[in-house]
């Protein structure tokens, strides 16, 4: 895993192992020559970028399924053991988290929708759980993967576009679904037609607002969260590069600090997701 300069590795660091398809007559950064099309593990960033669209951050992926997992198995074990006495340590931890987003909907969502309170639990419990690897080292679980025969590997699936659009795109057709369903399709095109100016002659400048604003609203959610995670990512692999005393004298205070950034960005996607619901909900 060893790089030859700081900059091959932060960018070794950065990259994700990809899985895709390579094309007939592909050549390969070791010179070989993919004969027919193949779906196969990018040996480089490049290959990873011309494997295209379809290709699939192996690592991202299977990591959020991983802490997907996690979550429903601490909060099912918590469930399981729940008593009616003083709740203590993990059952304790359950029902403050539970009660927190509680809050957060009573206080932000004014519609009626049994779904709701579960949806932005599990958002707030995922993404602050898939945040909080950013406190492992960044070496370690990579240098386990190397030695496994993977040359990239990322733990982290919100430092990925990828993993932050994908959770913000199901945001995004949750609000359709629920403004066509509460609104109908003609209350939904005459909100967006006549909002926030209510003359027929001003509709396309009200179309082109409103529809940039409704297609703005997932790229914030998934942009904010990525970079946010992602600058945090490269000042833990910048320090990573200084000498062992210096990385402890710096490391330290600045995992403490991420623990605040990494709640705070799974309150705030968490928030943002249910006050955009809760404006889909809402039929004048």
């Amino acid at each position: 895993m060893a790089a030859d300069t700081p900059v091959e590795y932060i960018k070794h660091h950065l990259q994700n192992l990809t899985y895709g398809k390579l094309p007939a007559g592909y050549e390969r950064a070791d010179g070989t020559v993919v004969e027919e099309a193949t779906w196969t593990m990018a040996r480089t960033s490049q290959e990873a970028m011309d494997m295209g669209f379809m290709a699939v951050h192996v690592d991202t992926m299977g990591w959020s399924i991983f802490i997907g997992v996690v979550f429903l198995a601490l909060f099912r074990f918590a469930a399981k053991r729940a008593t009616t006495d003083t709740p203590t340590g993990l059952q304790n931890v359950v029902e403050m988290t539970v009660e927190f987003v509680q809050g957060i909907v009573r206080d932000v969502f004014h519609g009626k929708n049994p779904i709701i309170a579960p949806l932005a639990l599990t958002m707030f419990v995922w993404i602050f759980l898939m945040n909080s690897l950013k406190l492992i080292p960044v070496d370690y679980i990579p240098s386990i993967a190397h030695a496994m025969g993977l040359e990239y590997f990322k733990i982290v699936p919100t430092t990925d576009p990828n993993g932050t659009f994908g959770i913000s795109i199901g945001v995004f057709l949750l609000i359709l679904f629920y403004s066509f369903k509460v609104k109908g399709p003609g209350g939904f095109a005459k909100e967006l037609s006549f909002t926030p100016f209510n003359h027929w002659s001003l509709v396309p400048f009200n179309l082109v607002l409103e529809l940039l604003a409704l297609i703005i609203k997932p790229v914030s959610l998934a942009l904010r969260l990525f970079g946010n995670m992602y600058a945090g990512e490269v000042v833990f692999i910048l320090i990573a590069l200084l000498p062992l005393w210096v990385q402890w004298t710096l490391n330290v205070p600045w995992a403490i600090f991420h623990i605040l950034v990494v709640t705070l960005q799974a309150f705030i996607f968490t928030t943002l997701a249910v006050v955009y619901l809760s404006a889909a909900h809402e039929d004048h």
